[in-house]
């Protein structure tokens, strides 16, 4: 398996593939769009953190110039239904920082951007990567998640609730309730009730 590229960008292939030129070896690796533009501007040596993708027919090599943007690949691609491909187009759509906010904050709108990945499928990432990418952004000291609810799960924590009571209550408030306020104050009603 390989780990790590360090070598010269050495173009891209007709199907956008990056090649990275290794000791005379040539690799063609699907990196993200913005990776592509950075390379054909600069020059010199190209250091990629590589996932190694196994299939029957295949082995695929994707690149990432960031050590964190690895690691988001592979939370990505670790939801049920989506691969490397739908993972690496997710990463398309915006820096990770911001997707993890959007993710983190329930938000599905960036998602969906992304060809073949639909509501449901936009739906599924957000269950299923939402805890995970809150307990990170809080461990860090991040912002909680995007909009209204971002803010509201930032004050329950700032007032000593997890990350994750802060969650579980916000789900408990209903949706016609609208408003960082009032939506912190349902949420406060449900922890207080939890409490008792």
């Amino acid at each position: 398996m390989i780990g790590k590229l360090k070598g010269t960008f050495g173009g891209t292939t007709q199907d956008g593939l990056c090649i990275i030129e290794v000791g005379g070896v040539g690799y063609a690796v699907r990196v993200p769009l913005a990776f592509v533009s950075s390379m054909r501007a600069a020059s010199g040596e190209v250091s990629l953190y590589i996932h190694t993708a196994v299939r029957e027919d295949a082995i695929d090599l994707y690149g990432f110039s960031e050590a964190d943007d690895l690691v988001f690949f592979k939370q990505l691609t670790s939801v049920s239904g989506i691969g490397p491909k739908s993972a690496l187009g997710i990463l398309n759509v915006a820096e990770a920082k911001t997707l993890k906010r959007s993710i983190a904050g329930g938000d599905t709108s960036m998602l969906t951007k992304v060809f073949g990945i639909g509501k449901k499928s936009a739906e599924r990432i957000v269950v299923e990567l939402r805890d995970k990418l809150m307990e990170e952004s809080s461990a860090r000291g991040d912002v909680a998640g995007s909009g209204e609810d971002g803010e509201v799960i930032e004050a329950l924590m700032a007032l000593g609730y997890s990350a994750s009571e802060s969650r579980k209550a916000l789900k408990e408030v209903p949706e016609e309730t609208k408003g960082v306020h009032e939506r912190l104050s349902a949420a406060l009603k449900y922890l207080g009730s939890q409490r008792k």
